[in-house]
């Protein structure tokens, strides 16, 4: 019914407490609160509330929340990692109501039909999760009735404004290459190039899970008993002699409330059924270990009391591994980003008269990408002999994705004004693996985290990205806007190799010449990959479902292995990875965990 930055005194204990008000957490809550609004469920976040913030609600303003002074994006910093040639990598997520469906990209793309499948656990198939994932939507595309579904809460359109220039060249270009252009790439198996959707109303606004979820319940005078505390950190979850989670410690967020420190410092609330860690893939890891529950050997270095022995807490650390490159266009300043990440398009203006393009986030088109044989076999026998196992008899799992931005993501470096268009290529299904976890008993101890990006022991996650990079090229150099690559997010050839840049014409719309690469090439590509491949914000696996011999940290219903009233529902319980941005399948975990919850505790009958 409200939200409150300091819990009242008088609330000392609720039915259900949710950590972590992203994706799935305003999912369950808003569910758990429909099924019966006699239940007292809180839901904290650690960041601010996001109700009608205009870097929120306007697609095209994203950028703005990812400025240093932003406090609706926290960002982890890696350790140096000697295969990425010694950065330190910044993992960025989500910090306000809705995580990171308020500030992400608003994408729309769904897993495969083999993603869920190969989970292999029991109520998680993809024919099990269809019903949710129509449950969820409103879609406004393309493709079969029985895919989608046409009354949920999340609209799924076009949005009010497209750079249709842009993406037909986009599109053209990947058919020219050889790639199809399937009716609906999210129907669970195709696989092609695609004009996407986005979590983006037809009117312009972004569907994040808090506007979506969480603020009409908040707002209707049907839900008393569903309060929501922001600006909170959990620092722990209670866990009673019966090994039963009984309540959470909680505390101001000092980068949020500086003067905290001068108050009460950190509270508890009890918990008569149940808690549910929403807390995200780099913090709900944390959060059990700082309450027990983790690997023996990490508890003791951090001066944890061992509670639960669960050795798959903060392991397993997965994320689809992006690089971009940049290239100049022939596109006007009004079918570009450009303008709005260089600062000289006049935002108040764009708001003052409610500008289509304030519903765009400068993505229309994107893709689900296999090799041909002959490239299958230019990465070598060791990826032959994974892809035989892991791809060649599933056709419809891609092993990367190249998506169309109209305008220069990321760094712009040293790159002259003008209007640009990026290729952004992704990793499905890397090999790579990392880790997070405590150091220390305390919320300010530094954190033990490794990406583990291209640390596969064959290379077999860099072979892909070197496909990736060749295919994007050859992509670029056919799109009729190309002029030229942007140099500063480019690998740096040899002048006599075939791959250099020295002979590119700024004035040629078109050349589809196929480059010949050589070992040196690749060499040179590697380099790049190693110096300025990234994250996705796509991070899962981090507390896995899986049996705990397997380093599982969830069962089947998301109940923690080994302590009674808790469960986990956010992506850090994803297995495997999943060929899409990651929102569709947070919010399905959302409502997946809800109907679980809503059956354990018989809610509505």
């Amino acid at each position: 019914m409200a939200i409150f930055n300091q819990l009242p005194e008088d609330v000392q204990e609720v039915d259900i407490v949710i950590v972590g008000a992203g994706a799935a957490g305003c999912v369950v809550a808003s569910r758990l609160a429909d099924a019966d609004p006699k239940l007292s469920i809180l839901l904290i976040e650690r960041g601010p509330n996001n109700r009608n913030a205009p870097t929120v609600v306007h697609p095209f303003l994203w950028v703005a929340n990812y400025l240093p002074n932003s406090p609706r994006v926290l960002k982890h910093q890696a350790g140096k990692e000697k295969q990425l040639a010694d950065r330190e990598c910044i993992v960025a997520v989500g910090n306000t109501l809705g995580g990171g469906t308020s500030v992400n990209l608003m994408m729309y793309t769904r897993a495969q039909k083999d993603d869920y499948d190969s989970w292999a656990t029991n109520g998680w198939t993809a024919d099990d999760l269809l019903p949710y994932l129509k449950k969820l939507e409103t879609y406004h595309g393309l493709g079969k009735k029985e895919h989608h579904g046409y009354s949920g809460p999340v609209q799924i359109s076009d949005g009010p404004f497209r750079s249709m220039d842009a993406e037909n060249s986009f599109i053209s270009a990947m058919r020219e290459v050889g790639y199809p252009e399937p009716e609906d790439l999210q129907d669970l198996e195709s696989t092609g190039v695609a004009r996407i959707q986005k979590y983006v109303s037809p009117e312009g606004q972004r569907q994040d899970a808090a506007h979506t979820y969480l603020h009409p319940r908040l707002e209707d005078n049907q839900h008393p008993n569903l309060h929501v505390l922001v600006e909170t950190q959990v620092t722990r979850v209670t866990i009673d002699g019966n090994k039963r989670a009984s309540g959470v410690e909680f505390r101001p967020n000092p980068s949020l409330k500086p003067d905290s420190a001068k108050g009460s410092g950190t509270r508890s609330v009890k918990v008569k059924k149940l808690v549910v860690l929403s807390a995200g893939t780099l913090s709900t890891p944390s959060i059990l270990e700082r309450s027990g529950v983790g690997d023996p050997n990490v508890l003791k270095h951090a001066q944890i009391p061992e509670i639960v022995d669960l050795p798959g807490v903060g392991h397993d650390f997965q994320d689809h591994n992006i690089t971009i490159y940049a290239y100049k266009s022939s596109l006007p300043p009004e079918a570009t980003t450009d303008g709005m990440h260089t600062g000289k398009v006049d935002v108040p203006s764009l708001l003052a008269r409610q500008d289509k393009m304030l519903g765009w986030n400068g993505i229309d088109a994107s893709s689900k990408l296999r090799p041909t044989l002959s490239e299958i076999d230019a990465l070598g026998p060791e990826f032959s002999q994974v892809w035989d196992r892991d791809f060649k008899n599933n056709p419809s799992r891609p092993l990367g994705t190249v998506i169309f931005l109209s305008g220069l993501l990321g760094d712009r470096g040293d790159a002259p004004p003008g209007q640009y268009f990026s290729l952004g290529v992704f990793t499905a299904y890397p090999y790579s693996r990392g880790h997070i976890h405590i150091t220390g008993p305390n919320m300010g101890d530094p954190l033990d985290f490794k990406t583990g990006y291209l640390s596969d022991h064959d290379q077999l996650d860099l072979k892909a990205q070197i496909w990736l990079y060749k295919v994007q090229r050859d992509v670029a150099s056919r799109m009729t806007i190309h002029r030229g690559h942007a140099p500063h997010c480019h690998p740096v050839f040899p002048p006599e190799s075939s791959a250099s840049y020295a002979s590119e014409s700024a004035s040629d719309a078109k050349s589809a010449e196929k480059i010949d690469y050589s070992p040196e090439d690749d060499a040179v590509i590697e380099d790049h990959i190693r110096r300025n491949m990234t994250t996705c914000w796509h991070g899962i696996g981090t507390c896995k479902m899986a049996p705990r011999e397997q380093k599982g940290v969830v069962d089947e219903t998301l109940a923690v292995h080994g302590v009674k009233g808790l469960k986990i529902a956010d992506l850090s319980i994803v297995p495997e990875n999943v060929c899409a941005n990651t929102m569709n399948t947070a919010l399905v975990i959302g409502e997946k965990a809800a109907d679980i919850i809503i059956q354990e505790l018989g809610l509505g009958e």
